[in-house]
This record gives C-alpha cells, structure tokens and sequence, in this order.
C-alpha cells in the first residue's frame, strides 16, 4: 500500500496541472460563446473533455491515498481536526471510488451502472469534503484570531487603526471593524490558511451547481475551478504554503 500512495502522491502533480487545464478551457469557451471563433472554441472543448478524460485515468490510486490520510487524521489529538479531517478524508474515498467506476464505464469496462446516479453521488461526497474542509479553515482562522487577540503588540496597532480612521468608526460599528482587522492580520500572518480557505470556497461552487443548490454557469465554474487549480499547484510547488495537517 506504501508504494501505491507514493506513486499517487507523485501523480498529484500532473493532475493538478490538467485541472488547470482543462477548467482554463472551460473559461475559455464561455468567453468564445458569443463570437465568431466557433472553431477555436470547439477545439478547446475537445481539449478540455481530454483533460477531464486524462485526470480520471490519473486518479484510479487516489481512493487508496485518501484511505490511508483519513487512517493518519483520526489519530489526532485535536477532536475538531480529526472529526473535520476524517470525515473529510472519508467523503473524499467514496468520491474517487464513484469517479474511479465513471471511468470504467467510459472505456467500456463495464456497463450496467446508472451514469447519472454515479455523477450524483460524487457531486455529493465532494461536496460533503469541501464542507468538512471549510469548517477545519474556519477552526484554524478562529484559532488564529484568539491567538493574535492576545498579542498586546496587535491590541496597539487596532487601537492605532481605530483612532487614525474617526470616519470610518462613524459608519461601521467598532467592534466589526476591529473584528475585519483581527481577521486580515490573522490571515497575513499565516497566508497557508487563507489559500486553503480561497481554494476550498472556489471549489466549493462546483458541486453547488452539479447539485442544483446554486445554479451559475460554465464561465464561473471554469474560473473557479482554474483559481483553484493555480492555489493546488503553488502549494504543490511551495509545501511551506500548505495548510497542515
């Protein structure tokens, strides 16, 4: 199993790029649709299903990765991160087992499964993912807001914030305003969290379409899905950027 989860964690790499790709291509398209370059936009139409086709081929070992992280995260200490993190990690299984039989109906290897069910299902568990997700970036940004609630350093500088904008303390309540501030210097200072959390809130539209809880469009998913896809990739390149555990 050890060498299975390596070779996926390498893998990783060349899935987030044909993301990028292929929801790059997707943003494209809507942005064609109303021009006369009927013939590029159908090319990248094509590209884009290559993409998409391409990714599900490089994701057959991720159920097995997903396994092993969600057998890492309940034993953490932490009872809100493992609670976030495993049920996360879980839905995130049973995602790539849904997408992994797609795939297997695509190319023929079998064909008594209901497509639409299947394409139904992995909208769910994706989505019930990225909720865990968001609620483990919400855990972290309120952690780090009582963290920096306590440096005397930080209590100055909202003080000095405060009293240098009399203009703005006329129209927003004080304590929202001190609470923005706390929030923005929490997230300066710990920028894996505040990528996590873009990432997440980005990839959270897709499923919400998939599943009809909020109807938008092919230029909003692509653009989402390519802010992602870009957030994916720097953390990828950059480690110390990723938001641990």
């Amino acid at each position: 199993m050890d060498a299975l989860v390596q070779f996926t964690n390498q893998s990783q790499g060349k899935d987030r790029i044909f993301r990028a790709t292929q929801y790059a291509c997707a943003l494209s398209v809507y942005l064609l649709r109303s021009s006369d370059r009927r013939d590029v936009a159908a090319k990248l139409k094509s590209l884009e299903n290559s993409m998409s086709t391409g990714r599900k081929l490089l994701r057959l070992g991720n159920t097995v990765n997903a396994i092993d992280a969600a057998k890492r995260t309940v034993r953490l200490s932490d009872r809100v991160l493992c609670l976030c993190l495993t049920l996360a990690n879980a839905n995130r299984a049973l995602y790539f087992i849904c997408d992994n039989l797609l795939w297997a109906r695509s190319v023929g290897l079998i064909r008594h499964v209901d497509k639409e069910r299947l394409n139904l299902n992995a909208s769910r568990f994706y989505f019930y993912s990225l909720v865990m997700n968001l609620t483990r970036d919400l855990y972290a940004v309120l952690q780090l807001m009582m963290q920096k609630g306590r440096d005397a350093h930080l209590k100055e500088k909202m003080d000095r914030h405060l009293n240098e904008s009399p203009e703005v303390a006329e129209v927003i309540v004080p304590q929202l305003d001190a609470f923005v501030f706390l929030l923005i210097e929490s997230l300066k200072s710990h920028p894996a969290v505040a990528l996590d959390t873009v990432k997440n809130i980005c990839d959270l539209f897709i499923p919400l379409d998939k599943l009809g809880f909020y109807k938008s469009n092919a230029g909003v998913t692509g653009f989402c899905g390519l802010m992602s896809s870009l957030i994916s990739i720097l953390t990828l390149a950059r480690p110390g950027l990723r938001l641990k555990p």
